[in-house]
C-alpha cells in the first residue's frame, strides 16, 4: 500500500469476469505518518482508508468487466459496517462481487478481510464514463500492470 498516493491495492490474485468476482491483497504498511494521529499509542487503519481499499478493489472489478472502455468512479456508500480493528502489518484480502450493472451504474458488494475473519463491508454505487483524457487511461494502464491485472481478461 502506498498511502500516500491512495493507491490501496497492491495486487489482484482472481479477476474472474463470469463470476463477477475479484479478490485482491494489500499489505498494510508497519509504519506510517497517518498512524502518528490515528491513534497515538494505539495505531489503527482508519475506517475510510478500509472504504477506500474496498471502493478501488471494484474498481479494478469493473474496469477488468468493461474491458477498460470505461472509468468507475464511486458514487455511494451504503451499508459499511466496521466489525474489527486492521492494525499495521496486517495483511488484506478484498472480496468484490458485482451485484448490479446497467444505466451507467454499477453496485458492488465487497468484504475486507484478515486472516480469514471478516473485519469491514460495505455495498458500493459507481458511476462509470468513458475515460475523460488519454493521461488517466494511461495511468490506469501503468498501474493495472504494477497490480498484476489479468491482460487476458480484456481478449475475452
Amino acid at each position: 500500500m502506498q498511502l500516500e498516493y491512495f493507491q490501496l491495492v497492491d495486487r489482484i490474485l482472481d479477476l474472474n469476469t463470469e463470476a463477477k468476482t475479484i479478490t485482491v491483497e494489500a499489505q498494510v504498511p508497519k509504519a506510517n505518518t497517518i498512524f502518528e494521529g490515528h491513534f497515538p499509542g494505539y495505531p489503527l487503519m482508519p475506517g475510510v482508508l478500509l472504504i477506500e481499499s474496498m471502493a478501488q478493489s471494484s474498481g479494478w472489478l469493473l474496469l477488468g468487466l468493461m474491458k477498460f472502455e470505461r472509468m468507475p468512479f464511486l458514487a455511494a456508500v451504503k451499508e459499511a459496517k466496521m466489525r474489527g480493528f486492521v492494525s499495521p502489518g496486517e495483511l488484506l484480502n478484498i472480496e468484490v462481487k458485482l451485484v448490479h450493472e446497467g444505466s451507467g451504474y454499477a453496485v458492488t458488494d465487497a468484504r475486507v478481510k484478515v486472516g480469514g475473519k471478516l473485519r469491514c463491508n460495505a455495498t458500493m454505487m459507481f458511476s462509470h464514463i468513458p475515460f475523460p483524457n488519454p493521461d488517466l487511461r494511461g495511468h490506469m494502464d501503468a498501474m493495472a500492470k504494477r497490480i498484476g491485472f489479468p491482460q487476458q481478461v480484456l481478449l475475452q
